[in-house]
């Protein structure tokens, strides 16, 4: 298969390992993958979520599966050497900041220690060439300044969540130093660091657009922490694609000009509200009743990426502004309940309206 996009051109034909293949991003992600002929493995506990995007597309029919947990290093060795993936895409995380306050230790594991994993897998298994590991914005200090993090700003983290999405850059760090690519000894490893993600099929706990769709749904009222509070956010294809940009480098003949962290955040200046978001939601689908509350736990104030170095060295231009962002969002979730047989259909005819928008 061939494609107008060189991105894409990159991957055909190529062997990728998806861990948390099952989740909201690894959905996408292997839907994209997959429709332009990669070959797909994935490594990943079952979905959590029901209904769940992974089950709805039936990505079983083109992802050679594997239900594992990645704490499990045994299982993922074995996993990885079975399928011999040139790259690997490692998503698999507990990716909710609040679950992190009821479980740290679990956090911690599945975040920093999971990571290890993968990338002693990856050393261990020679047909790696290449390792792209999805962190957070959150791995940032949080100093509530008034401009965006730039890729080598410190890195910390005050909540169980970020601080151990902060010690998986560490640990990527640690491998990348210890086991260069450049003597054989490891994969190139690159970061990508990613802000509030939302788009069809996500039916997480306690994240905005999933709530508002069971709210919708359900019919109850939803209650919201902090209606004001302002957030970057950008549709899940955003990343994807730019995970794919990365991907392809590092598939080339110099993988190493990607093998350091990429900061993939919206370019749009302008921030919206946790209640804008909503009311466009509303325009485009239907609104349930709105309720308020205070927050009983700190979060972070609002924390914006600098993305230009993705920008210019990777030609990495999100193709839709927030309010279309919003409005796709919508229209998913509408098209899906009026026939959820068509889930797959729906998200590939969105995947296709970004392919169609990308200009390299």
């Amino acid at each position: 298969m061939t494609s107008s996009l060189k991105i894409e051109n990159q991957l055909v034909g190529k062997k990728i390992l998806v861990t948390g293949h099952t989740g909201f991003t690894g959905s996408w992600a292997c839907l994209w993958l997959t429709s332009i002929g990669a070959k797909v493995a994935g490594y990943s506990l079952a979905p959590d979520t029901s209904p769940s995007l992974y089950e709805q597309m039936g990505l079983d029919q083109d992802v050679d599966s594997t239900l594992g947990d990645i704490c499990d290093f045994e299982s993922l060795h074995k996993a990885v050497e079975a399928f011999q993936p040139e790259l690997i895409l490692h998503l698999a995380a507990q990716p909710l900041v609040r679950k992190s306050y009821r479980e740290p230790v679990q956090t911690f594991l599945v975040n920093a220690q999971g990571t290890a994993h993968v990338l002693e897998a990856a050393r261990l298994v020679k047909s790696v060439r290449g390792v792209l590991c999805i962190t957070t914005d959150k791995v940032y200090k949080n100093n509530e300044w008034a401009w965006p993090y730039r890729e080598n700003d410190p890195l910390g983290g005050k909540d169980p969540y970020s601080a151990s999405k902060a010690a998986a850059e560490m640990i990527i760090q640690s491998y990348a130093a210890s086991y260069p690519f450049s003597e054989g000894q490891g994969p190139a490893i690159a970061t990508a660091r990613g802000g509030n993600i939302i788009g069809g099929g996500d039916w997480s706990e306690d994240r905005l657009v999933p709530d508002f769709v069971r709210a919708a749904i359900e019919g109850q009222p939803m209650t919201l922490r902090y209606p004001d509070a302002t957030r970057p956010w950008q549709h899940v294809l955003a990343l994807v694609h730019g995970y794919l940009v990365i991907l392809g480098e590092l598939a080339s003949d110099n993988p190493q000009r990607v093998a350091k962290a990429w900061n993939l955040g919206p370019q749009e200046l302008k921030q919206y509200s946790v209640r804008s978001v909503l009311e466009l939601m509303s325009e485009h689908w239907q609104r349930p009743d709105l309720k308020y509350m205070d927050n009983p736990l700190p979060e972070a104030g609002s924390l914006a990426l600098d993305s230009s170095i993705a920008r210019n060295q990777l030609n990495w231009i999100p193709v839709w502004d927030t309010e279309e962002v919003v409005r796709q969002t919508a229209i998913w979730y509408r098209d899906f309940y009026a026939n959820p047989e068509k889930a797959r259909e729906i998200t590939l005819a969105q995947v296709n309206e970004w392919r169609a928008g990308i200009q390299e």
